[in-house]
């Protein structure tokens, strides 16, 4: 059985979340985001959870770190400045090997900027936006029932891998409304579980890493004590400064994401069997990039979409795999250009990449992308 809606992006999220277990938010209202905050606001008490409006984005993190740690699936949702704000937990959270689910609804920028306004400018931010070397999940949705699943996958991916996922929304698929189905219980849903340990307390280390390089992780206040900190540190979880510990904790927090590609990297290719051209587009973009692909095929322009749904970890792979098939590349981003760099690097000289790049606070629209397809040479 189903529940057939109309529902807004943010809305989805927050079903998303709740179908996956979430139990605690803690967040600081900013548009246009706040609807994630405000639905679950009100559906969290339903299902026993706790909602908490902090006094800003800094404290909206850190409530919910301290929630992951107690074993609580957790969420904080946000936008432009608040996620500036949140970067340095965020590295906290990387380094400290702590779950959790950041919603980041993109808007123009930088500051202030153009609060209400489409933008996809946080797209580097949100790869390298706190210090240091570091692996994260990024994953976008284009639609507002992906808003729902892609929030249950980036729980699945954050406590398997035990790390931060950040859910990068734009403006367009956060406010838009769409048909939804959405599952009649969420007792259906399977709920990402967590990794516990199989050792006593007394024996437990809180980072000796299993085979597959994360450590399983203990709830506080379940009989199992170990030190949290954003320094580099031992299996105890102790301070290590040792040059051989430093690079042993960074080598290990990459490697437990960029051996699993496979499962993490995420990507839709639309009408690519036969491209000429490929259009690189996500998020709300890649809904514009449909249009103008159908359109550009009506005029026998054999054109293709490639939609990353996980941004980062770079499906470098995939991108190279199209430059040795096709004779051009458009990325079309919302920004001034920031994942056209990536696709560059990826392709490395073997086919023309264009950007085409709106920022202007609108959308890009399907008549706009066609002309740079005709465009091109």
């Amino acid at each position: 059985m189903s529940r057939v809606k109309l529902m807004q992006g943010n809305q989805a999220v927050a079903e998303g979340a709740i179908a996956a277990g979430v139990t605690f938010f803690g967040g600081y209202p900013i548009t246009p985001s706040t609807e994630v905050a405000e639905a679950l606001s009100k559906m969290l008490p339903a299902v026993g959870g706790k909602f908490i409006q902090m006094e800003d984005e800094i404290a909206g993190i850190g409530v919910i770190i301290g929630a992951s740690l107690t074993g609580k699936k957790v969420m904080t949702a946000t936008s432009g400045p608040g996620f500036s704000l949140k970067q340095e937990l965020i590295g906290y959270a990387c380094i400290a090997e702590i779950p959790m689910v950041i919603v980041n609804v993109q808007r123009m920028g930088p500051s202030t900027g153009q609060p209400t306004s489409p933008a996809q400018g946080d797209v580097m931010q949100a790869r390298w936006g706190t210090h240091g070397d570091h692996s994260i999940i990024a994953l976008t949705p284009g639609s507002v029932p992906e808003c729902f699943d892609l929030t249950i996958k980036a729980y699945e991916l954050s406590e398997k891998y035990r790390t931060p996922v950040i859910l990068l929304l734009d403006e367009v698929v956060g406010h838009m409304r769409e048909k939804i189905d959405l599952p009649d219980s969420y007792d259906t849903v399977v709920k990402p579980q967590r990794k516990l340990p199989q050792v006593s307390p007394s024996e437990y280390k809180a980072y000796k890493p299993d085979a597959n390089l994360v450590p399983p992780m203990a709830p506080f206040g379940t009989g199992y004590r170990w030190h949290v900190t954003g320094l580099v540190h031992d299996e105890y979880g102790f301070p290590d400064g040792s040059p051989a510990a430093t690079q042993k904790c960074i080598d290990r927090l990459h490697d437990k994401i960029y051996n699993n590609l496979d499962e993490i990297v995420l990507y839709e290719n639309y009408l690519m069997e036969d491209a000429e051209i490929a259009i690189v587009a996500y998020g709300g973009t890649a809904r514009t990039a449909y249009a103008a692909i159908d359109e550009a095929r009506a005029k026998g322009i054999k054109a293709g979409l490639f939609r990353p749904i996980t941004m980062w970890p770079f499906p470098a792979k995939q991108i190279q795999e199209i430059a040795g098939k096709v004779k051009q590349i458009i990325v079309a981003e919302m920004n001034y250009g920031q994942y056209v760099i990536e696709v560059e690097r990826a392709v490395q000289g073997r086919v023309p990449v264009t950007l085409h790049a709106k920022y202007n606070s609108e959308a890009i629209t399907p008549a706009e992308l066609l002309a740079t397809i005709e465009g091109l040479k």
